[in-house]
């Protein structure tokens, strides 16, 4: 067992995972930086990572000019940096060298934190990067943080997808993503500036955004928006709001004569089959007509292909 290779985390691009590969210090190192040494036993020693973890000065860190995260919790960083008086930094930062010092590649919050605690050095991978690593490396750390808001994260795709021109497929396939998660962060991109501020803000969620991007136009969208934040609206609330908007409009009515009950109940079993509103309309004495199967997400018509038994939307 004590041989038995580690998984590696499937989600990290491959260089960034590199970056990240298991340390073992040694000695007084060892002590610093892992409470527990004898946890990290079963890993292979690491000449060139060790060799690469240097206690540097604060002040000679540069930051990272492509980082994502433009909101930080006052609050969460004080947290930590009263954590690390108490007992250090656990986790080193990464760096790179330049022609005046070092700059960040990953761990803006623990430097913040650190310059909070009045820390003059702090532990750090030093590690040869390209300005293009400098970049992927740098929107995978952050596109991967839990604690991005959406907006954030969106744009940390859409800077993703530009730079390296990649396709929304090659982008979920080189970050461990669901296609389909990327599509609906893009999305959130079409609305305007006072919604994507609630979303940033932590007014709205995603769920909520995502709902009101079914709306036809901007002004409805901030109406509906301003309505859920004001109301405290659930996001299934918000939803069904935006439902009966559209089947009260022309988008959605069909014709205004009265459906035989044998097609009325065919439309219930496929609406509950498929947990979605579907009508059917026919012409030609009833020979001929078309089924309308209705979504109101990329996450919902992917449920729906499902159950149908097609390809979602990701493999269209």
């Amino acid at each position: 067992m004590a041989n038995k290779k580690r998984e590696k985390p499937k989600h990290l691009g491959r260089g960034l995972q590199s970056l990240l590969s298991p340390i073992t210090p040694d000695g007084a190192e060892a002590e610093q930086l892992l409470p527990n040494p004898t946890a990290i036993a079963n890993f292979p020693p690491d000449k060139e990572l060790r060799d690469c973890l240097r206690e540097v000065n604060i002040d000679s860190i540069s930051p990272n000019p492509y980082q994502a995260r433009t909101v930080w919790n006052e609050q969460e960083l004080g947290d930590l940096a009263e954590s690390i008086r108490a007992n250090g930094i656990i986790q080193p930062i990464i760096v790179r060298p330049t022609a005046s010092g070092y700059q960040l590649i990953a761990g803006e919050r623990r430097l913040r934190a650190a310059k909070l605690a009045s820390l003059k050095t702090i532990p750090a991978l030093v590690r040869p990067a390209s300005d293009e690593q400098l970049h992927e490396w740098a929107l995978v750390e952050n596109i991967h943080r839990a604690d991005l808001n959406p907006i954030e994260r969106a744009r940390a795709y859409q800077n993703y997808l530009s730079t390296f021109s990649l396709t929304q497929a090659e982008a979920a396939r080189q970050l461990g993503e669901d296609r389909s998660v990327i599509a609906n962060h893009l999305r959130l991109l079409d609305l305007p500036l006072e919604i994507m501020r609630m979303l940033s803000d932590g007014q709205l969620t995603m769920g909520h955004a995502r709902a009101i991007l079914a709306l036809p136009t901007d002004e409805l969208r901030r109406k509906l928006a301003n309505r859920a934040m004001a109301g405290r609206l659930s996001v299934r609330e918000v939803e069904r709001l935006v439902r009966r908007y559209l089947t009260g409009t022309g988008q959605a009515k069909t014709t205004a004569r009265s459906k035989p009950p044998h097609i009325l109940d065919l439309e219930r079993k496929l609406s509950s089959q498929l947990a979605t509103k579907v009508s059917i309309e026919t012409r030609k004495n009833g020979q001929r007509g078309k089924i309308i199967i209705e979504f109101y997400s990329l996450d919902e018509f992917d449920s729906i292909a499902e159950r149908l038994g097609l390809a979602s939307l990701e493999q269209v």
